[in-house]
């Protein structure tokens, strides 16, 4: 079913900067009319299946997170036995380069790959740190 619906869901009256008006949280809109369209049972149904697919994605990926960070741990452990640095600069620059080229591969931001492994890398060294 397609509703009638007044208003420009991007357009801010006071400048006609387009999406200023989501930025500051008000609801000024230009008196223009769009359809709104209503989802079908077989849609919602599609939705929730996508969802679902994410939802168990995103289990995988705290459960390997988890299977990383115990090896990690090991690791953390034999560089403290024997006084090595938590860091280890020239190892995290060749792994960032080889994630950047999995991400490609992947079809997935390089630069969203690397800030993900900065990210764990990052906590990876806390916890190095605090086995010491």
């Amino acid at each position: 079913m397609v509703r009638p619906r007044r208003g420009s869901p991007n357009r801010d009256e006071s400048t006609d900067a387009p999406g200023l008006d989501r930025i500051a949280g008000c609801d000024r809109r230009a008196p223009v009319d769009f359809p709104i369209v209503e989802p079908t049972e077989q849609t919602l149904a599609e939705l929730d299946d996508m969802r679902a697919s994410i939802d168990n994605i995103d289990a995988a990926l705290v459960h390997l997170l988890a299977e990383r960070f115990k090896c990690t741990k090991r690791v953390g452990r034999l560089k403290a036995d024997h006084d090595m640095p938590p860091a280890d600069p020239d190892r995290e620059a060749r792994q960032i380069a080889r994630l950047r080229e999995l991400a490609v591969e992947a079809d997935l931001d390089p630069a969203f790959a690397e800030k993900f492994l900065t990210f764990i890398t990052t906590e990876v060294i806390r916890h190095h740190e605090a086995i010491r």
